[in-house]
């Protein structure tokens, strides 16, 4: 029985992929090299989201919506939760390492792969650029001698080298780098819980700040519901976690457990982080963010020796964590691209150890020329555009996630959906939530300056991809067309039989 998710002709080949066969292993083997453990899987995502965004910028969501900044929290990791449990269906049944952009091809077609597939190569290489920049000038401050653009360009250069040696290297350094991430929320949480509770030195019970400084929504509902535009995107890249399963040791167990678990870790991290800071300190009383950080003023309260050094090792290593794993994304959706002909057919190739290199040397050329122009040309606008356009990737690609999981499912017949290893809960209606939560974010974003220049940034962004559609689909037309000449070649003449006179 052929599974809806495996629905694709068997002879359907792409130039890329013709031409990754011909070459052998070298350029097909997706198997090739150490996979990656189930460990590195888990840690690679939470590499991925847990950034700077937490220990420093959910100073301003507190700020703006006072305590009930968890609430925004909650209701965007709810629905980041819907959209990688619709993932999680699709990839536990057909693994790629391609993740959404496959699906979307396979069930809404080769226009929609495209679209959501260079928009998400894109938002990695926006991410790449400033993640590079935070991290030079982080490198700036510490030595004053080193200039923050060649700062920029020395982690580049590093973790381009840990993505081209290979996928076990990759997923090694992101395992450490995220652990330290990890091991410094848990020990914020751990502490946070007995200073709020009182059993710290010098502490008093203080549960009381979520309400006692002008109530726990003091700002409104209104706010709340638009600090959930800010939050998404500090959710995004949990799926991250299927395209790395894909090429882990056990591809549908770990995606099945990505899909259930991590996602749940994270939201304990933000929302368990973020309910111990509008506990300890006041919301009016946080500090701006640009003065102290927020994790670094709560661990001064702790009386914790050094508390801004220790931070700020653990914010640096926060964001070459992202920068990391933000090459490990961007190149294998690029290679992704590439396999399907949505892209130029070398970005495909893989060496022995399976690292796709063109696409990772490729995306940090990417990210490397965004990082330029921010030194190079600051007034010019270019970087902030390039900023600002990815975001609404996110929804884009949420969107894209429910649409092709509700197209799959409605296509598959009643023992096809109780063969799904992983199921989605109330079909459709989690999927009408999920499209509905994130049109609604689209329209609360058109009411601020900065969410209006990310909505109209972003739709330019996708409209040239639209623009160059066309032809893209003209040069897949003529290679399925080389590729049914090539089958017809090679297919065997039909037998004769000679009549004797």
């Amino acid at each position: 029985m052929t599974n809806e998710y495996d629905v694709d002709s068997k002879h359907h080949l792409t130039a890329a992929q013709g031409a990754s066969l011909a070459s052998g292993p070298e350029s097909a083997g997706h198997s090739q090299g150490k996979k990656l453990r189930a460990r590195h899987v888990t840690m690679i995502t939470l590499g991925g989201i847990i950034g700077a965004s937490l220990f420093v910028g959910s100073a301003n969501i507190i700020r703006n919506t006072g305590p009930a900044a968890v609430l925004s929290y909650a209701a965007g990791g709810l629905l980041v939760f819907l959209a990688m449990r619709m993932l999680g269906e699709m990839a536990a049944a057909r693994p790629a390492v391609g993740s959404f952009m496959e699906y979307a091809r396979v069930g809404l077609g080769s226009w929609a792969a495209y679209i959501v597939g260079w928009l998400y190569w894109y938002f990695w290489v926006g991410v790449i650029a400033y993640e590079a920049v935070v991290g030079g000038g982080m490198l700036h401050n510490w030595f004053p001698v080193l200039p923050a653009w060649a700062g920029s360009l020395a982690l580049l250069a590093v973790f381009v080298g840990t993505n081209l040696i290979s996928l076990r290297t990759f997923g090694e350094t992101e395992f450490w780098l995220a652990s330290i991430k990890v091991i410094a929320i848990v020990v914020f949480l751990g502490a946070g819980v007995l200073y709020v509770l009182g059993l710290w030195p010098n502490a008093s019970f203080s549960v009381s700040n979520l309400w006692a400084h002008g109530g726990f929504m003091p700002n409104g509902i209104g706010v709340v519901l638009s600090s959930i535009a800010l939050v998404l995107f500090s959710y995004f890249g949990t799926e991250i976690a299927v395209m790395a399963a894909a090429e882990s040791e056990n591809p549908a167990k770990g995606i099945r457990q990505a899909a259930n678990t991590v996602i749940w870790r994270v939201m304990l991290f933000y929302v368990g982080a973020i309910l111990v800071i509008a506990t300890i300190v006041p919301w009016s009383e946080l500090p701006k963010p640009s003065d102290i950080a927020p994790f670094t003023y709560v661990f001064s309260l702790f009386g914790v020796p050094g508390a801004d050094v220790i931070m700020g090792l653990v914010i640096f290593t926060a964001v070459i964590s992202v920068l990391n794993s933000g090459t490990y994304s961007a190149s294998r959706m690029f290679a992704a691209l590439a396999e399907q002909g949505l892209a130029p057919a070398v970005v495909a190739r893989r060496n022995r150890k399976g690292v796709p290199v063109v696409a990772v040397v490729a995306s940090t050329v990417g990210g490397l020329i965004a990082t330029l122009v921010n030194f190079i040309a600051p007034s010019s606008g270019i970087y902030d555009f390039i900023m600002n356009s990815t975001g609404l990737v996110a929804l884009f690609v949420y969107v894209f996630i429910a649409v092709t999981q509700w197209r799959m499912r409605t296509k598959m017949t009643s023992d096809e959906r109780a063969d799904l290893k992983l199921k989605v809960w109330l079909f459709p209606w989690l999927n009408i939530i999920l499209i509905l939560g994130a049109i609604g974010i689209v329209t609360i974003m058109l009411f601020s300056e900065d969410g209006r220049t990310q909505v109209w940034t972003s739709l330019i962004a996708a409209g040239a991809l639209v623009l160059f559609w066309p032809v893209v689909r003209k040069r897949l037309g003529q290679q399925e067309g080389w590729q049914k000449d090539l089958l017809e070649k090679e297919a065997p003449a039909p037998a004769t039989v000679e009549v004797r006179q």
